[in-house]
């Protein structure tokens, strides 16, 4: 038994026997042509070939994946009419007189590395895109015959690297997993294999003697174990027995509606990071967005993003989600996360120390900024704003006023927003203790248990010396949600769980019996907590 790791892109696992793919080395040789025309000609028919390819690929792909999955395709389409690329296949047929395959060969090492060398992680991926068409090409000016793989048992493939056309053409009754030695969680095959549901591995280095030989790929480590032992392959089984069983969830429980069987609805919405969660978010079915993480915008930059790219990445979530809500809360640093660009000083005890709505409140051009972008993408769906580290009815007046600032600044430069509700994060006992108050302020509350856990008892979370005591069932943790449904529906909010413990299945009944009308949780949560409802008499 021998274990090879890489970097996992999608979860699950995946048991079969290993088919190494590797594609003939197309030798494409420089030769002088006589007649530029008809060379010309030649490669113009190559790309209506290539695009033929293409379109059937789209339409495969479309069935398979789905229209976010199959679009790759369309863009390959347009690359190949890309003028530039074109021009540089056409100017060297002309001024060189020489063969298109190889006209095509070099135009795209050129194209290629200019993408490489590019810092934007998303711009270094076109470099892939570019020679899956210019490959298409030269097969189709040469006559080549396309790769194949075939497979009559459970298969995994093993690849240096694998193109979306590939991927897309393979057999998946047999094809159960993809493993590559490069690509990025970013390339079109990550993402295809995402929305194919199927495990996949990149960056794992193999030895190529273990071609044939029965392996299992554990998508959720990022490992390829070849030649198991029988206790570890009947483990395994048994996982993957596991993971059938929650497709099948999957299945049943998608497009039902989260409603206890005496008839109440809770909203089940999910938390997010980025734009990246949203597939994950459709895929398993939640109703809205409960909890999107703006402080990843920041953390991901060296630079304060601005106005204009906080915009496109809301808006962009917001269209997404057509008409679903997307709650975003304010940025959240300090404690455990930090910025360097912020220039924050070190404190002694940061998790109680200058954080969140404090730093929001101190620094308001920062916090307009995103402010303006939220209202902006507000007026192409349906956004609601939290704010996190509330103690007083004080910060949430200040910062309705800096609101109506924003709305007053957006609407004397004539640009629209839409209806927005604005809600609170409650995460400290102060907050808890004043939030019948608190609720008359605002639209909504979302309980944060995480911080709410460590405030109550007092203890740090991050400090792993204290996990032994660190419990978040621990009655006054529970007391002090029930007192903030009580409260905030008696001041007129509705009350959603946004923390680790909304996803605690074994709290779930009591959350219902509580009165709690949101939960928020990962988006791989969603269904087993809408079967618990669905199941709650």
């Amino acid at each position: 038994m021998k274990t090879y790791v890489g970097k996992s892109v999608y979860h699950g696992i995946a048991i079969g026997q290993i088919q190494i793919f590797k594609k003939e080395k197309k030798s494409v040789y420089r030769s002088r042509i006589e007649d530029v025309q008809q060379e010309l000609a030649k490669m113009e028919n190559a790309v209506k070939e290539a695009k033929e390819q293409l379109k059937k690929l789209y339409e495969k792909a479309l069935l398979e994946v789905g229209e976010s999955g199959a679009a790759i395709f369309e863009v390959h389409q347009m690359m190949l009419d890309d003028q530039d690329y074109q021009e540089s296949i056409q100017n060297m047929i002309q001024t060189q007189q020489i063969n298109a395959e190889y006209a095509v060969a070099v135009t795209a090492d050129n194209f290629a590395n200019m993408f490489a060398m590019m810092d934007d992680a998303y711009m270094k991926e076109r470099a892939a895109d570019v020679r899956d068409i210019s490959e298409r090409l030269i097969s189709i000016l040469t006559e080549a015959q396309s790769e194949e793989v075939t497979a009559d048992v459970p298969t995994i493939i093993l690849a240096d690297d694998l193109s979306p056309s590939e991927t897309v053409q393979m057999d998946k009754s047999r094809v159960n997993s993809f493993v590559t030695r490069y690509g990025s969680a970013n390339s079109h095959t990550a993402i295809l294999a995402r929305t194919m549901n199927v495990p996949a591995i990149i960056g794992l280095d193999y030895d190529e003697e273990i071609d044939g030989k029965k392996a299992i790929v554990d998508g959720f480590k990022g490992e390829l174990i070849v030649e198991p032992t029988d206790e570890l392959l009947a483990e395994y089984e048994d996982k993957a027995a596991q993971e059938v069983e929650k497709k099948l969830l999957l299945l049943e429980l998608k497009g039902k509606e989260t409603v206890t069987l005496s008839g109440r609805e809770i909203r089940l919405y999910a938390n997010i990071g980025g734009i990246s969660d949203l597939q994950s978010v459709m895929l398993n079915d939640a109703a809205g967005i409960g909890l999107f993480r703006s402080e990843f915008l920041y953390l991901e930059k060296d630079h304060y993003p601005t106005e204009e790219e906080q915009f496109q990445i809301y808006r962009s979530v917001a269209e997404t989600m057509a008409g679903k809500k997307v709650i975003i809360r304010t940025l959240d640093i300090g404690a455990d996360k930090q910025i360097s660009y912020f220039g924050l000083e070190k404190e002694e005890n940061p998790a109680m120390g200058y954080r969140a709505i404090r730093i929001c409140l101190k620094r308001v051009e920062l916090f307009k900024t995103q402010l303006r972008a939220l209202y902006r993408a507000s007026a192409y769906g349906n956004i609601g704003i939290m704010f996190p580290m509330i103690i007083s009815v004080k910060e949430v007046k200040q910062i309705k006023e800096i609101v109506e600032e924003v709305k007053a600044e957006l609407k004397e430069n004539g640009i629209l927003y839409g209806e927005v509700e604005l809600g609170i994060m409650i995460e400290t006992p102060a907050a808890v203790m004043i939030s019948e108050d608190l609720a008359k302020e605002v639209d909504f509350f979302s309980i944060g248990t995480n911080d709410l856990t460590q405030y109550t008892l007092a203890i740090d979370r991050q400090n792993a010396k204290l996990d032994d005591i660190y419990d978040s069932h621990h009655p006054a943790v529970l007391k002090m949600i029930q007192m903030t449904v009580e409260n905030g529906h008696k001041g007129g909010a509705w009350v959603g769980i946004c923390g680790e413990l909304g996803a605690d299945l074994t709290l779930t009944d009591t959350f219902v019996e509580m009165g709690v009308d949101e939960l928020s949780v990962s988006p791989a949560c969603i269904l087993p907590i809408r079967k618990k409802i669905r199941d709650h008499r």
